[in-house]
C-alpha cells in the first residue's frame, strides 16, 4: 500500500471507525484515541496490510483491542483507587439519548457476544468475515449473534416503547 493510498484509507474510514468504536467504549474520544493509535500501528506495517487485502479490519481488529485493554488497565486503578479510600471521578459524555441507551445495552452483552453483533449489525460484516476476523468457527459467530439479539431484545423494545 503507497502512501497515497494509506492516507485516503484514513479519509475514508477513520469517521466510520471512530463511529463504531464509540458504540462500543461508549466515549467518542476514548474512541477517537484508539483509532488513531491503530491507524499509527497500521502505518508501519501497511506494505503487510495491502497483500492481507484487509487493512479495514485490521485496524478495527486493533482499536478494538487497544479498547479492551485499556479499558482493563482503568479498571485496575479504578478498583486500587477504591481500595485505597478514593472516590471514583467520571467523565461527563454527552451523546444523545438513542446514542446513550444503544452503548449502555450493548455494554450488558459478554464480550463475544457485543462483539458479533457489533460487527454483525454496525459494521456490517458478514458472518463468515466476523468469523475470520475474530478468528472463530461461523457456527460460533451464529451462536454469538443468536444470543446477543436474545439479550438486546428486551432493552431495544423498552427504548422503542419508550419513544412512543
Amino acid at each position: 500500500m503507497t502512501d497515497e493510498e494509506f492516507e485516503q484509507l484514513y479519509l475514508h474510514r477513520s469517521k466510520r471507525l471512530v463511529g463504531q468504536l464509540y458504540l462500543v467504549t461508549g466515549d467518542l474520544h476514548e474512541a477517537q484515541d484508539v483509532v488513531q493509535e491503530a491507524f499509527v500501528r497500521a502505518w508501519s506495517r501497511r506494505r503487510k496490510l495491502d497483500r492481507d487485502g484487509a487493512p479495514e479490519t485490521w485496524i478495527r481488529t486493533t482499536a478494538w483491542r487497544l479498547a479492551i485493554s485499556r479499558w482493563r488497565r482503568r479498571r485496575r486503578a479504578l478498583d486500587a483507587w477504591t481500595r485505597l479510600g478514593g472516590e471514583p471521578q467520571r467523565a461527563a459524555v454527552q451523546p444523545g439519548p438513542e446514542t446513550v441507551a444503544l452503548a449502555q445495552s450493548l455494554r450488558r452483552l459478554p464480550p463475544r457476544q457485543r462483539q458479533a453483533v457489533f460487527l454483525f449489525y454496525l459494521c456490517d460484516l458478514s458472518v463468515a468475515q466476523i468469523a475470520a476476523e475474530t478468528g472463530t468457527s461461523t457456527g460460533s459467530v451464529k451462536t454469538h449473534l443468536s444470543r446477543g439479539r436474545a439479550a438486546l431484545a428486551p432493552h431495544l423494545t423498552a427504548m422503542e416503547a419508550a419513544d412512543d
